[in-house]
């Protein structure tokens, strides 16, 4: 079953090249969605695909997708609306 998740990376995740590696993860695993940084030092991911892919892409992540980051908390919510991603995007 296909799922939409937003994620909040909180941790060692901006200037690390963290979403990058998000974007690249992403890719791999043909996940749609973004990635962002947000002002408050988090990250913000979106991301829809089938579950079973979701649940390791979401382990990944806590287990933080490159040797400089860091993931101290990953907020989880699952969404009930989906909205249209074509391709996995890093947004500035």
């Amino acid at each position: 079953m296909i799922k939409n998740v937003s994620l909040v990376a909180h941790g060692r995740v901006q200037g690390v090249g963290f979403r990058y590696s998000v974007h690249h993860l992403a890719t791999k695993m043909n996940i749609l969605g973004t990635v962002k940084n947000n002002v408050d030092g988090t990250v913000s991911i979106e991301a829809t695909a089938e579950d079973i892919i979701l649940q390791d892409f979401i382990s990944t992540i806590k287990a933080g997708p490159s040797a400089f980051c860091r993931v101290d908390q990953l907020d989880i919510t699952y969404n009930t609306e989906f909205k249209n991603y074509t391709n996995f995007e890093v947004i500035s």
